[in-house]
């Protein structure tokens, strides 16, 4: 059973509910079936995958009446309506209006199965278009790029794209080295506060004597060194988007002090009476799990909670390997670009290298490794021989998926290597061109990546 095959199913008739139930779970629907319109439009969002199966006659809201609800929420989730004969012009009507289809009793099951397949694969297709405009946003906005086609990736920036408008206070958290950072800049970058500053602070490399004065400010004369007025981050990043890197360092204290101006956005500067009104969204960013903090009392509990409205996980190198062959691109382009040299590709066996590694400095170790290969080419590079080492000791790979994790690599080098040339693909490879298209559809692999 998959997400897309679920069906919200309304009528009043228990015996009628009951059989297009049955009817529906044999061919390995999802059903949610009520009474009443009663708590359906709970169940629904705007990327809600299913279709909705209504009677026009219900007590309370009808049938015409939920539709018009349903509409405001996604007008593209599919609706059919379940007519007597007397409501058929009515159905007609809602269909000019924007219905999917309706089905008049009595009716056979073959016919309602075959509405309700057409109706699933409508949806589908509505949100995969959806999500690869997103996609297309994504890639092709100015500003920061999350790199990568792996699931977890995409999910991410989908995740991102939804939020970045919304205004919320987000939590981002991952391990050291995966780019919170860039997913901070990338969601100002795709929101409407862009045009404004985006603020940085890593808590952690900011001593706790000075953490007050560097985010609230202070007045001349607030302490014995206040020669001068000087504005804060919070104040500085008014407008725009201030980025609390390493928030697990915060000191106790001064967590009190920025709950409160989440809460009120507003703060007073050291030695001032004068509320500042604020105007900014607070990205907080951390590499440990805040929750297990504030259950052992060295995070504040109600700090957490105004933090985790949104929460953005970034997953590590190691479970997205198969974008490691993009990134190292990205990367490798990007240092020929500022150090102004030349630089080889990467040959297939040192790439499966590569990809055998677990990679504990993330993104941020794949990056450093491939400024240094443009640098100073494999025989300078010292990280590649300890590379080498963990290729030795593959994990639980068994030997046909190290065979097949080689072979992709291979294609994707001479993908990259080719431009994205299927003709100079397959010349290069030796591959007929339908061996070619069957193994790069296997591999998950679009020839317009690499171009």
């Amino acid at each position: 059973m998959t997400d897309g095959n679920q069906v919200i199913l309304i009528d009043d008739e228990k015996s009628v509910r009951m059989a297009i139930s049955q009817t529906l779970e044999l061919e390995d629907f999802e059903v949610n079936a009520f009474a009443s319109a009663q708590g359906v439009l709970d169940q629904l969002s705007i990327d809600w995958p299913g279709i909705i199966v209504s009677d026009i006659n219900l007590p309370g809201m009808s049938g015409l009446e939920l539709f018009e609800a349903v509409k405001k929420i996604d007008k593209e989730i599919p609706f059919i309506l379940i007519t007597g004969h007397g409501d058929i012009s009515m159905a007609v009507n809602a269909i000019r209006d924007g219905a999917y289809d309706f089905i008049a009793k009595p009716f056979s099951n073959t016919d309602f199965l075959e509405v309700v397949h057409r109706a699933t694969e409508k949806r589908r297709l509505t949100i995969e278009n959806r999500q690869l405009r997103l996609e297309l946003v994504a890639q092709n906005a100015p500003g920061p790029r999350i790199v990568g086609n792996t699931p977890g990736i995409h999910r991410l920036r989908q995740v991102l794209l939804q939020v970045a408008d919304t205004g919320a206070d987000i939590l981002i958290q991952g391990e050291t080295g995966t780019g919170k950072e860039l997913v901070a800049r990338f969601i100002h970058e795709h929101s409407l506060r862009r045009g404004k500053a985006f603020v940085a602070i890593n808590c952690g490399a900011v001593p706790d004597s000075i953490m007050e004065s560097e985010l609230f400010g202070h007045e001349k004369g607030a302490f014995t060194d206040a020669k001068t007025q000087r504005i804060g981050k919070l104040e500085h990043a008014n407008g725009g988007t201030l980025f609390l890197d390493e928030i697990e360092s915060m000191p106790m204290s001064m967590q009190i002090r920025l709950l409160r101006v989440l809460e009120e956005r507003r703060l007073e500067r050291l030695g001032s009476n004068t509320g500042i009104d604020l105007d900014l969204r607070i990205l907080a960013a951390t590499k440990v799990d805040l929750k297990h903090l504030s259950e052992s009392g060295t995070f504040r509990e109600d700090l957490y909670y105004r933090l985790n409205v949104v929460r953005v996980d970034i997953p590590p190198l190691r479970d997205r390997k198969d974008d490691i062959p993009l990134l190292w691109q990205h990367f490798s382009l990007v240092a020929i670009a500022q150090y102004k040299r030349e630089s080889e590709p990467l040959s297939a066996a040192r790439m499966h290298s590569l990809l055998s590694y677990d990679w504990p400095g993330n993104v941020r170790e794949l990056r450093n490794l491939a400024e240094r290969y443009v640098l100073m080419g494999e025989a300078g590079s010292f990280e590649f021989d300890q590379i080498i080492i963990n290729e030795n000791n593959p994990g639980v790979m068994t030997l046909p998926e190290q065979m097949e994790r080689f072979e992709k690599t291979l294609l994707e080098q001479e993908l990259l290597r080719q431009k994205g040339s299927i003709k100079d693909t397959m010349d290069a490879l030796g591959l007929p061109r339908k061996t070619l298209y069957d193994k790069m559809r296997k591999y998950g692999l679009d020839k317009d990546i690499y171009k």
